[in-house]
């Protein structure tokens, strides 16, 4: 039940491609992803084998033209289960998280400060707790590296109480163009050569690997029936490379931006 809207951009001026999904969906919950849920810890207790779920969010994926300006993902979502007592589970989930090509520190340390900002308006302990949980899931294990540089990541967050947890996400949701627009518009006209778009393609199908292999939004979404499978792959690159055996010069612009996603750093201190 329910359904969604969702607005893609492709061959823009500064925008390869971008899409923005909002969803909200109802149903029964398929046996896997109840499955994927319990791993967690969850709970569930189902009623003749049925668990009736409710829900809803807003997430973006920006993969810009020019290799000098990041790929953004955000996601920010609820969720609700009712059990077989008619007992009602919820919870929050969500994340922010910045894929450079290059690395630039300047931009780095300002995507991380402004996020730290809008988790201590609510407490000090989010940003560190969620920064860090952020680089161990956007972990491509059968590359040991991450994704990008990290950002911040949380699930199952359902305590103090909904309405403040609400207002921690809309914060969350808040920080979202302030720490991502500035570096737009910083490096949209930079001057960029083959190799350096060369180089982008390769980190774009590192991109699609987590994506496909890894990512939970994507698996659930590919596990609900029914669900619009375009829709859940709107967060791939226009395009992507994969070269064999590929490995940038020592002391490169490419490897040192390899140092950062195997080593995870501490950017705001």
């Amino acid at each position: 039940g329910g359904g969604g809207i969702s607005c893609v951009l492709q061959d823009g001026e500064v925008f390869e491609k971008a899409g923005v999904n909002v969803s909200v969906v109802s149903g029964l919950l398929s046996e896997e992803a109840a499955r994927q849920m319990r791993s967690r810890g969850k709970s569930l207790k189902a009623k003749d084998g049925k668990l009736p779920f409710c829900a809803m969010g807003v997430s973006s994926v920006i993969h810009p033209k020019n290799p000098h300006v990041p790929t953004m993902h955000f996601n920010y979502r609820y969720f609700e289960i009712e059990e077989a007592d008619g007992t009602k589970q919820w919870w929050f989930g969500g994340g922010t998280d910045l894929t450079p090509t290059y690395l630039n520190e300047e931009d780095a340390v300002h995507f991380h400060k402004t996020l730290k900002e809008a988790c201590d308006k609510h407490d000090l302990k989010l940003y560190p707790k969620y920064k860090k949980w952020c680089d161990d899931y956007f972990y491509i294990k059968h590359r040991g590296e991450r994704r990008g540089i990290g950002g911040i990541f949380f699930d199952d967050m359902d305590s103090p109480s909904k309405e403040e947890v609400f207002q921690f996400v809309k914060s969350c949701a808040k920080a979202v163009v302030p720490c991502y627009i500035p570096i737009v518009k910083r490096h949209c006209h930079d001057s960029f050569t083959p190799e350096e778009k060369l180089w982008q393609q390769l980190r774009r199908g590192r991109y699609v690997e987590f994506n496909l292999v890894y990512d939970r939004g994507t698996k659930f979404g590919l596990l609900t029936p029914g669900s619009r499978i375009e829709s859940i792959l709107m967060s791939l690159p226009l395009t992507a490379r994969w070269e064999y055996m590929h490995t940038p010069p020592e002391s490169s612009k490419e490897a040192e931006i390899l140092e950062v996603l195997r080593n995870p750093k501490d950017w705001v201190h």
